[in-house]
């Protein structure tokens, strides 16, 4: 039996738990988590149009070839992709690239605003 995929509220609470993380609402309707202040590690459409986040180089483009998903609108340079609802992907891989995308982000910022934040 395959795992139920996330809801839209599961996937902002696991969010909302990871590491220094905090929630602005922003573009007339998009919940955005960050860290940091303002690094951008997830993109929640509050229409129902989708999850985007961002991903490690060398996963990027194997995700994209994934029925249901596709590189994310304005940030796919930055190897993000973007998925609509109901998510095609169960509950503990979606959660495990939300943690990744987390830490990639993390890991960009200076050392001593990594204090904390770091998961690994």
């Amino acid at each position: 039996m395959s795992e139920q995929p996330m809801s839209e509220a599961q996937v902002a609470a696991f969010c909302l738990e990871l590491p220094g993380a905090r929630e602005d609402y922003k573009w007339g309707g998009v919940r955005v988590f960050s860290v940091a202040g303002n690094k951008m590690f997830a993109v929640l459409d509050l229409a129902g149009a989708g999850l985007s986040f961002k991903l490690a180089d060398d996963v990027f483009l194997g995700y994209c070839d994934r029925p249901g998903i596709r590189p994310a609108p304005y940030l796919a340079r930055a190897k993000w992709i973007s998925m609509a609802p109901p998510y095609p992907m169960g509950r503990s891989e979606l959660s495990d690239l939300l943690r990744r995308s987390h830490q990639l982000v993390v890991r960009r910022l200076p050392k001593r605003a990594q204090v904390g934040l770091l998961l690994d």
